[in-house]
């Protein structure tokens, strides 16, 4: 007989860009907060690479073991993707001894609303 209790796992609170179409009017305060938070970390070649990576991929996620070909370390990839995660950008999931990205959908519509036209002219 076990005694073992499953317990709930916590999701990390995205910061998922959520504004209009910066021609439509101006930005928040906290409109441009979550923005900022998402251009810096995508301000960073390394990262912009590993987000297009992720994104591009087949089926919509890559194994980290797919994607730590950007030209630097092992652990900077990992710190890269930490950061991109942190900023909402990028989820994750643990596979056995592999970690798995993806980039939700409703983050891709959210960044290209943000730098459409209103109205879609």
């Amino acid at each position: 007989m076990s005694t073992a209790k499953l317990l709930p796992l916590l999701e990390p609170e995205a910061v998922a860009p959520c504004c209009p179409p910066l021609t439509e009017r101006p930005l928040t305060a906290d409109e441009a907060e979550r923005s900022a938070v998402m251009f810096k970390a995508l301000g960073d070649p390394v990262r912009l690479r590993l987000f297009s990576l992720v994104a591009s991929h087949e089926g919509g996620e890559a194994c980290v073991c797919d994607i730590s070909d950007v030209g630097v370390s092992q652990p900077t990839v990992s710190h890269h993707l930490k950061k991109l995660k942190d900023a909402g950008l990028l989820s994750s999931e643990r596979r056995g001894t592999w970690v798995f990205y993806r980039v939700e959908p409703v983050v891709l519509a959210a960044m290209g609303a943000l730098l459409t036209r209103a109205g879609g002219a």
